[in-house]
């Protein structure tokens, strides 16, 4: 099987579907090219097997020669082998094309998610991705797969035409009219699966959607009775679905039906002419045999030809899908400075608010209003544009890989994904190739206080998380993911309500440490614990979005606003 490389940025057209499908069908030309000619091979030796029947029977039977006999027998047996081994050749070549279109679109549908970052989430539901990500890529592979099948069986049945014209033109005329009109009947039926099959996946990708909000935040509505009425909305919305789903299958049921029923319509009619043509000495017995063994086996071909018509479809339908996302464009880009134009250390500033953040020290922010704290988070890690700068130079003006690598934002949407909990908190980790666990990641669960966490685990750091770490509670989750940012030692940590799901005492433990372990470096704090707060180096509250006091927690306890937002104060 071949060997598919990271093909890195998105090279192929993806201006339309047929441009999408047209570049693959390009990149693998030579497996496909392959699938078609061992497919022609395949089908026209299969189509020939008749016409070597009906010779055995009119040369070696009715005629009695045995040599004859044995002559087309060997021939009928020489096809037989021929179709084998070029099936076999025809499916391999038809696999890799279809698993090596689909791999590649999946490098490239998860390459485009990784470039769009937190676009992605704000511009595509989980739902849509999902389902670009099985079955439109399962379709796409299965419209590049079809055209050995397809390209088979147009070659086999206008051989077996031109054989049956030459031998007979009422019966070829026959094949000639009845084919072009089955297969312009059964069109008719594709035309609104196409539609309905649209529709379906559509659905199908909101419904998906659905499921993965309910478990996502099935603690949430556990906490506010909103299981049963958000129960009650899914069933609702997957009624819509299976309705969908029986529409297309009705569909479906009619277009099964009309590729058994034409054909054999079209082989009794056949059949019916060839006897008479027998009856009246225009052919042979064996040539009877031969046309029948024809209209039989064109049932074959021209239900692989609806097949591939069906399948093509879906892969547009799937490619439509796919290059909508490919097309999408991140909303934060590159800037135009080259790669180390980063200064450290420097002061981090945000225009909007007035922040400063002075290098190496241990700064906390407390945000007066609701939602400003993750609106400032995203600013200063640019997840969004604005005038923040690092130093004298703007964000937007450096290149985002550097920004990335020395601001890290820790906010409560990070993330786990199933695997064995060590390579999640350490993606360098060289203990599986031997190595032994780096004394960082000791430090930094000592800093995070989450020892106990790992003791607790059955397996402790080699415990596989599952369903994105579902089994943690949210004071755990919180913990682990701070201590996965400090294994990743940014210049600017910048945290957002780091332990906001613990306990005091817990909390207080977490806030004396990570000023230990981040001790010279530059460290965003945005919270409104008192507890966090008091061990902060300077502290700045943000209201009216804009910086209204700072200095140290106790100094601002002075003041009214800081000290209503901290202590919950009502008046």
């Amino acid at each position: 099987m071949r060997k598919f490389p990271d093909p890195g940025p998105v090279r192929l057209d993806h201006g339309s579907a047929g441009r999408y499908l047209a570049g693959l069908v390009k990149e693998h030309r030579r497996a496909l090219l392959a699938g078609v000619v061992f497919g022609v091979a395949c089908m026209l030796a299969q189509a020939l097997v008749p016409a070597a029947i009906g010779r055995a029977i009119d040369l070696g039977m009715i005629a009695r020669d045995r040599s004859g006999l044995l002559l087309w027998g060997g021939v009928v047996l020489g096809l037989a082998i021929v179709q084998a081994v070029t099936g076999i050749l025809r499916d391999r070549n038809a696999l890799s094309a279809s698993l090596g279109a689909g791999y590649q679109t999946m490098q490239l549908v998860t390459g485009q998610a990784s470039r769009l970052g937190a676009t992605l989430g704000r511009r595509v539901t989980t739902g849509e991705v999902v389902g670009v990500g099985t079955a439109d890529i399962a379709s796409i592979g299965g419209a590049l797969e079809t055209t050995a099948r397809g390209s088979g069986a147009v070659v086999s049945i206008v051989a077996v035409a031109v054989i049956m014209v030459s031998t007979s033109w009422r019966l070829g005329l026959a094949v000639l009219i009845g084919v072009p009109l089955m297969t312009w009947l059964i069109a008719l039926l594709i035309r609104p699966l196409h539609g309905r099959q649209e529709r379906l996946r559509d659905q199908q990708g909101e419904l998906a959607s659905r499921a993965v909000d309910i478990v996502g935040g099935l603690r949430v509505l556990r906490g506010i009775g909103g299981e049963d009425a958000f129960a009650a909305r899914y069933r609702a919305e997957s009624q819509r679905v299976r309705h969908a789903g029986v529409e297309v299958a009705r569909v479906e049921v009619l277009l099964s039906a009309a590729q058994v029923l034409l054909p054999g319509l079209l082989v009794a009619f056949v059949v019916w002419l060839g006897a008479h043509a027998v009856l009246d000495q225009r052919i042979s017995p064996g040539q009877l045999v031969a046309f029948y063994g024809y209209t039989v086996f064109l049932a074959g071909p021209i239900g692989w030809l609806t097949d591939a018509v069906d399948r093509i479809t879906k892969g547009f339908v799937a490619a439509r899908r796919v290059t909508r996302m490919l097309a999408l464009e991140p909303e934060i880009v590159s800037g135009p400075l080259p790669p180390g134009s980063l200064s450290s250390p420097a002061p981090l500033t945000d225009a909007v608010t007035g922040l400063v953040v002075p290098p190496g020290r241990f700064t906390a922010v407390a945000c007066a209003e609701a939602g400003e704290a993750a609106a400032l988070a995203d600013r200063l890690g640019r997840y969004t544009d604005s005038g923040a700068a690092y130093g004298d130079i703007p964000l937007r003006d450096l290149p985002l890989t550097e920004v990335r690598r020395s601001i890290l934002v820790v906010g409560p949407e990070g993330r786990f994904f199933t695997g064995p909990l060590r390579a999640e908190l350490d993606p360098r980790d060289t203990s599986a190739d031997g190595g032994g666990d780096r004394p960082e990641l000791a430090e930094a669960l000592w800093a995070a206080a989450a020892g106990d966490i790992v003791d607790a685990l059955p397996d402790g750091l080699d415990t596989v998380l599952v369903q994105a770490g579902r089994e943690l509670s949210g004071g755990q989750h919180q913990r682990l993911r701070l201590v996965r940012a400090l294994m990743a030692n940014p210049d600017v940590l910048v945290a957002v309500e780091p332990a906001s799901a613990v306990d005091a005492h817990t909390e207080d433990t977490i806030a004396a440490r990570l000023a230990r372990a981040r001790a010279g470096r530059t460290t965003v704090v945005l919270t409104t614990s008192p507890i966090v707060l008091s061990r902060a180096d300077r502290v700045v509250l943000v209201a009216g979005g804009r910086v209204a006091a700072e200095g140290t927690h106790a100094g601002l306890l002075g003041d009214t606003r800081y000290r209503h937002l901290v202590t919950r104060e009502t008046s």
